[in-house]
């Protein structure tokens, strides 16, 4: 009887948060590599990494995942940044480059609380009809699939959200584009930049921080029983120590990554009048 049960698995669902670019030509990786913050000509095909863009004086301006499809093909997946905005202000860069920097129409980004069907670390597995990224961490199984449109539900969504911010992986606004560096999000646990490929935007701020130790703020995880909004203050008593760079909303109220001071604990903080706990970051999801 047990053998005529349905098995069920977790649903796949739409992240209309999220959005895809192309970059396709003989010289996409070179382009790519120019201008993103990690080594995209080392990068094999049919793997994808973290990346990153930056301005001249070393901001992220965004954190995305870079898959190399084929020697003349890659796939950036954009959290929280619209694509045609993305890819018109790319458009700018590419002079005489031999590329097209386009948003595909049907194709979305979807996710599922589940492990990937062969995908694993940093290796892609394409179908017929998908590409999947194994998105999982020490917070469990996670896959991204990349296709045709799923449903929307947006409890999974937001549950995705926190996972991420949990994970380390920020989730910036529009507010605190082009606020902050690499070091600042602690983009080193996700591998999302490198310090000795050659220049691209805002390199040399970024090596001068690595290579003379003065990074001084990094990112801290907590949660808040209430609503906390990106950009609010991280006090400790009557001074500010520190400020909110991306927040998820959960069940309890809301978990969110402030950029803090390395030395700080962490403890007896507020933000929004809400008190602060803090919570470890989980690892694994670098790539």
């Amino acid at each position: 009887m047990a053998d005529n049960l349905s098995r069920t698995s977790p649903p796949l669902f739409a992240l209309p948060d999220h959005a895809l670019v192309v970059l396709e030509g003989p010289d996409a990786v070179a382009f790519a590599h120019a201008q993103f913050a990690n080594d995209v000509v080392s990068l094999a095909p049919g793997h994808w990494q973290w990346n990153a863009w930056l301005t001249p004086k070393g901001r992220v301006i965004a954190v995305f995942a870079l898959a190399r499809r084929t020697d003349e093909t890659l796939w950036l997946v954009l959290p929280d940044f619209p694509a045609d905005l993305f890819a018109e202000a790319l458009r700018r860069f590419v002079f005489r480059r031999k590329l097209k920097i386009e948003v595909p129409a049907g194709i979305a980004v979807n996710a599922t609380f589940a492990a990937p069907a062969r995908a694993s670390g940093a290796a892609l597995d394409a179908t017929d009809d998908a590409l999947e990224f194994n998105l999982g961490g020490d917070g469990g199984p996670r896959t991204w699939h990349i296709g045709a449109a799923a449903a929307e539900d947006p409890a999974l969504q937001a549950a995705w959200q926190v996972a991420d911010l949990r994970h380390g992986l920020p989730r910036l606004p529009a507010s605190q584009r082009e606020q902050w560096t690499p070091q600042q999000l602690a983009l080193d646990r996700l591998s999302a930049y490198s310090v000795k490929k050659g220049c691209y935007p805002g390199q040399e701020i970024v090596a001068r921080t690595h290579f003379l130790g003065k990074a001084k703020r990094s990112l801290q995880c907590f949660s808040a029983m209430g609503t906390v909004t990106d950009g609010t203050p991280v006090r400790e008593g009557e001074r500010d120590v520190g400020e909110v760079a991306c927040v998820a909303s959960d069940v309890a109220g809301s978990v969110l990554l402030a950029v803090m001071p390395l030395e700080h604990a962490g403890t007896d903080l507020m933000a929004d009048d809400h008190l602060l706990a803090r919570q470890p970051l989980l690892d694994g999801l670098r790539r």
